[in-house]
């Protein structure tokens, strides 16, 4: 029955997705969006996968891939941690990714960016990056980094497709069509290196105050939006070689 319907979805809402060649002429900013162990690693708090999930495995590969040959490059790398403090909840959800415990902090596969010189880490106890990127005197961490390495597309990776990433990608467009960045031209969004839970209806029954939340459907919908907001979709990132940049 699921499957019929993301079918159905995806003619009835087709999303057009493009392919990327990025070669460095034009500044790219690569945004990893909380691939952090309470909502990646198999087991690792309210929010993570029960069990091994291809989905969100995929997308930590593609941000592993993206991000080391962004470090290689030297192009900047803006990465957003979710990092809650423990007497402040995020309803709907239950307790998760508290600061300074391992649910906070990059999948294994990603915590050498750390050490990076051209990354950026922010870590965010909102929903919204853009809205976590905000400093207490008005200022905001995600902008200024845009606006010092004079990015003019960005690439957006990360989890939840529908949530996180989807409104990190709406704020980020709205700051740009108000002109919050001068060099910023197009948010795209890699729909291979994206991802979003899994809850099906008969779990979601057990749980109280939860709806379901069917992972293939809930994905394509964020990239739906996505797009409807404007912001480019591509199934494809790969990189020039110098003979062809």
């Amino acid at each position: 029955m699921v499957s019929k319907t993301i079918d159905m979805l995806r003619n009835e809402l087709p999303v057009q997705q493009e392919s990327l060649v990025l070669s460095g002429e034009v500044p790219t900013g690569l945004v990893l969006v909380d691939v952090v162990n309470g909502f990646c690693t198999v087991g690792a708090g309210n929010l993570a996968p029960v069990r091994p999930d291809k989905q969100i495995s995929g997308m930590v590969d593609e941000s592993v891939r993206l991000a080391r040959v962004f470090c290689e490059k030297k192009w900047p790398v803006f990465a957003f941690l979710d990092s809650h403090h423990p007497d402040i909840p995020e309803p709907p959800y239950p307790p998760h990714c508290i600061a300074g415990t391992d649910e906070s902090k990059l999948v294994p596969a990603l915590q050498w960016l750390e050490n990076e010189p051209n990354v950026t880490i922010r870590c965010k106890d909102c929903i919204d990056g853009f809205l976590g990127a905000i400093e207490k005197d008005g200022s905001n961490v995600f902008v200024d980094w845009v606006k010092t390495n004079q990015i003019k597309i960005i690439l957006v990776v990360g989890i939840c497709t529908d949530i996180c990433v989807l409104d990190f990608v709406c704020s980020t467009i709205s700051a740009r069509n108000r002109g919050f960045f001068t060099s910023l031209e197009d948010v795209i969004v890699y729909s291979h290196g994206c991802a979003t839970f899994d809850l099906p209806d008969d779990v979601a029954r057990t749980i109280p105050g939860a709806i379901a939340h069917p992972q293939e459907l809930m994905h394509h919908i964020g990239l739906y939006m996505a797009k409807g907001r404007g912001a480019k979709v591509v199934s494809e990132v790969s990189f020039a070689t110098p003979k062809e940049a």
